[in-house]
């Protein structure tokens, strides 16, 4: 059995968060580890308070984690602060830790900040060079990159400066041509559009979900590619599924 880890914020819903990582991780047919970086109170219509987890604690759940089992991919969402950021840099080296997907979260589906100031720059820096796939979305490729982003040359622009940033593979997601979803896959030679048609409405977790196949396909022995175009079309079934529990947002099936 592969084993994939998350290291993310709780979410009371289970739509986003490592509760929905977990239901990925399980619907690829992969054991789901987790380790929660913050808690937050929050519905499908937003967040309402943020609350990080203490740091003694948070270094104690990896190494208590990690000196019993090896993951064989790990995924990182909401970090918050630099600390917990620079904690798992250190873990990444420390345990040799493979196939790490970054997601580089900042905001919420509901536009609620989900770091504090200097926590993005330290995700860049840090663990941008030790991941084998970063998968931000168009708005933090644009802060990320330092650039508007609003075509295709964009987004080309967008993933070559992110990719000199030091991660092996870049993907885009958000992207939109016409009635398409668009995400952008870059690995420094080649590009690669990975579409399908655009869903009306809006869902929670989208992001985190994505993220998490990725890793769960890495875990499975897949390469970069074939995990970012597995990883799609499991949203895209998972989107056409999606059900609504509460007053916001529509919650995939996973």
């Amino acid at each position: 059995m592969k084993a994939a880890l998350t290291i993310a914020g709780s979410d009371p819903t289970g739509g986003a968060g490592l509760q929905a990582d977990l239901k990925v991780f399980r619907s690829f047919g992969v054991h789901g580890l987790s380790i929660a970086s913050a808690l937050t109170a929050q519905n499908t219509e937003g967040v309402s308070l943020i609350l990080p987890v203490d740091k003694v604690f948070f270094i104690k759940q990896i190494e208590v984690l990690l000196g019993d089992i090896m993951p064989d991919a790990v995924k990182t969402g909401m970090l918050y602060s630099r600390g917990a950021v620079d904690i798992i840099a250190e873990r990444v080296k420390k345990y040799s830790l493979k196939n790490l997907v970054v997601d580089p979260v900042t905001v919420s589906s509901s536009g609620t900040n989900l770091v504090e100031d200097g926590t993005l720059d330290a995700i860049r820096e840090r663990l941008f060079p030790l991941a084998v796939v970063i998968t931000p979305n168009i708005y933090e490729a644009s802060v990320l990159a330092g650039m508007n982003i609003e075509n295709m040359a964009d987004m080309e622009e967008a993933a070559k400066r992110l990719k000199e940033m030091g991660s092996e593979n870049v993907i885009i997601t958000g992207g939109h041509l016409e009635r398409l979803a668009l995400d952008l896959y870059y690995d420094g030679s080649d590009f690669h559009r990975i579409e399908s048609v655009k869903s009306d409405g809006e869902y929670h977790g989208t992001g985190c979900a994505f993220s998490a196949a990725i890793a769960a396909s890495l875990a499975l022995g897949h390469t970069a590619l074939e995990s970012a175009r597995r990883a799609k079309e499991f949203i895209n079934s998972a989107i056409k599924r999606a059900y609504h529990l509460g007053k916001g947002m529509g919650l995939l099936n996973l």
